[in-house]
Formats: C-alpha cells, structure tokens, sequence
C-alpha cells in the first residue's frame, strides 16, 4: 500500500487569490475548506468507518490517494460524462471558485489524479494490478435539514487490471463490497439493484437493513472504459464504489441531526461510536422565525439556503417553504412571493430571542440586499 498525495499548482494560486478576496462567495469557499476533514479526525465517527473499511481483505494492500479540493471543472465533469448542461454543472449545485474551477462534488474525480500520477503510470506501463481508495470532504450546495449539509463526506473505491491478465467482474465487486459493508455494520441484511451511473457500467445500488428500515448503502459498477480512456487508460477493466460517510454513520448510531457529528460538546462525542444508539443529551426547544419576501422569478433557493448557513451557521436546523406563489397582478410581471421557516435550534444549549433575533435581522437585511427582494 502506497500513500499519494497529489499536489495542484493551481489549486495554490487559486488559495492564494482567494485569500485576497472579500466577497461573499469567497468568504464561504474559505470557510468550506477550513472545516476539518472528520474521515480523518480521531474519534470521529466518520474516520472509524474508513478505518473499518480499510481492514477488510477486499481493500487489502490498496494505495490510499489524496486529490486537491478545488478542481477544474474539464476534470471533474466533462471527464466523467457530465457534459455542458449536465445538472450537476449548475452554480445552483456547485460552488464555483471561479469561471473554470469548483469545489469537488465527487470523490471519484481520484480516478483521474491517480491514473495521471507518474509513479502509477509506470505501474500500467508494467501491466499490474492496480487497487486505490480515496476519502475526504465533498461540496454541494443544498437544502437546510436534519439530514443534509453542503459540506459533507465520500469514501471511495477502485480495482482495474489489465484485460489479459486478469477478469474482474460484477460478482467480485459485490463480495467486495458486501465485505466491506459486514465489517462496517456486522451481519445485517443486503440487497443490490441496478442502477445508472455517468461512469459505471453495469451500475448498482447497495442497500443495508439497520434498524428495521432498509437504507441506501452506496453505488457501484464497473468502470466504463470510455471513461478510463479519458484518461489516456486503455485495456484496462475493473470495479469502482463510492459511499456518503455521514449516512452511515447516522444509520449505525440512530443520530437524529447530522449537526451532531461536528459537535464539540463531551456528552455528545462521547456517544460517537458505531453501533451506539444515541440519546439526546437534552431537547433544547426551537425558536422559529419567518419571513417573507418577494424576488424576480429567477430566484435559487439553494444560493439562500447558503446566505442561511453563513449567517445562522450551525444554529440552523431546517428551512422549511411554507408558500410560494405568483400574482402579476399584486407582485407585478416575473415576481415571485415566497415565505420560510427557519428553525433555530442547538444541539448543546438553550437558545434565547436574545441571541437568535439580531441573526434573523441580518438575514432580513441580506435577503434584500443580496437578492434583490422586497420583504414583506
């Protein structure tokens, strides 16, 4: 098992110039990456999976590979069959750094970084095997929920051989994965179907019985040759799987707010632990404010969804749409009304109007500024 990291020069520059930005997407970016990366931070749940993955025999001697954060979008998407007017290119999806460059949405943008790595090439060059996994942070913009963060984890997989040396098929992968999926939850129930992937093919989806409820584990496949030979790989054939950390983790501990697996409170982390229901230290109550407002018909719910989380940061649980409604008439021609509910809770204590209402101030302030809205 080899350790890579893969250094990005422009990655560097764009860092740098970041840091000489005062603007608000950069100030979030900024934010995004400071985060630590919790599939690596001992005691995090999120790393006791990786670790647990990695002791399977399937994964056995695999390179682990770290890949830069900020990537171009011609690697991440066109390489991986997400062309121009892919869903996943919409800046209503996807941070973007700058015109040509975003935060990475998918872990297997490693398979690129990885193939291109002239220790690796020598290897193909040498007709071997080749097994890899990457982990790490991830960025999509989202809704605000229990369940959901823009931030989040991925833990990902791939074994390719040489057509005439060895066959790899979709039978490998499953044992493979089932494996791996025993050595994270023990011996549960699984169940695979297909699926549809941009860069697998056949693909499918993995689901576990925790708890009583059947949940979505993973997806999988095999790797589509076209989309290795964007990478100037030929004659090569194998697997690939990739897993969201905190689905997991919440599913092994029964955690009611994926807030909870960043928390600095003792009585929390304390319970982080696979296969440890947890308790809720205390319900502290909600404080719920609403707002209404009304903005041009091309407004993106998720761009709000982030003023949210800068300003409420993690004291937001959930942003709910009450009503939306258009009325020429009353609103005038292209306008929209909408009104929210955000919910104000902390895992650890309780929240006063005190502390809460100068948040909701500002968010009413930056609704108007930021996205041109009258409020209502």
């Amino acid at each position: 098992m080899s350790q890579i990291t893969i250094k990005s020069e422009e990655e560097k520059k764009i860092i740098k110039s970041l840091s000489n930005r005062s603007d608000t997407e950069a100030q979030r970016i900024k934010r995004f990456l400071a985060m630590p990366d919790l599939s690596r931070t001992e005691g995090s749940p999120l790393k006791e999976i990786v670790d647990r993955a990695m002791q399977t025999k399937s994964l056995e001697g695999f390179d682990v590979v770290e890949v830069p954060e900020i990537v171009p979008t011609h690697i991440l998407f066109d390489l991986f069959n997400m062309p121009e007017g892919h869903p996943a290119r919409s800046p209503s999806d996807t941070y973007y750094v700058d015109n040509k460059n975003v935060l990475r949405t998918h872990d297997t943008v490693f398979w690129y970084y990885y193939l291109n790595d002239s220790v690796v090439k020598e290897r193909i060059k040498n007709k071997e095997t080749l097994g890899v996994v990457c982990y790490g942070k991830v960025y999509r913009k989202d809704e605000i929920d229990r369940s959901h963060m823009n931030v989040f984890h991925q833990f990902g997989g791939l074994l390719i051989a040489p057509d005439d040396v060895k066959t790899i098929t979709p039978d490998d992968l499953k044992k493979a994965l089932t494996e791996i999926a025993k050595s994270i939850f023990g011996n549960i129930n699984f169940r695979f179907y297909d699926h549809n992937f941009p860069y697998t093919d056949p693909s499918f989806e993995m689901e576990a019985e925790i708890n009583g409820r059947w949940i979505e584990m993973l997806g999988s496949g095999m790797a589509r040759k076209s989309v290795l030979a964007n990478f100037g790989l030929t004659g090569y054939h194998g697997w690939a799987f990739g897993f969201g950390l905190e689905r997991l983790a919440m599913a092994s501990m029964e955690l009611p707010d994926i807030r909870l697996l960043w928390s600095q409170d003792e009585r929390v982390k304390k319970q982080l632990k696979l296969g440890n229901k947890f308790k809720e230290v205390s319900k502290y109550p909600a404080i719920t404010r609403d707002i209404s407002f009304v903005v041009k018909n091309d407004f993106v719910p998720n761009n709000y969804f982030d003023l949210i989380r800068d300003l409420g940061g993690d004291l937001v649980e959930q942003v709910e749409l009450l009503d939306k409604y258009e009325n020429a008439e009353k609103f005038g021609k292209d306008k929209v009304s909408y009104t929210y509910r955000i919910v104000y809770r902390s895992n650890e204590r309780t929240l006063t109007t005190e502390e809460i209402d100068p948040i909701q101030n500002k968010i009413y302030k930056q609704t108007a500024i930021q996205f041109g809205a009258e409020l209502r």
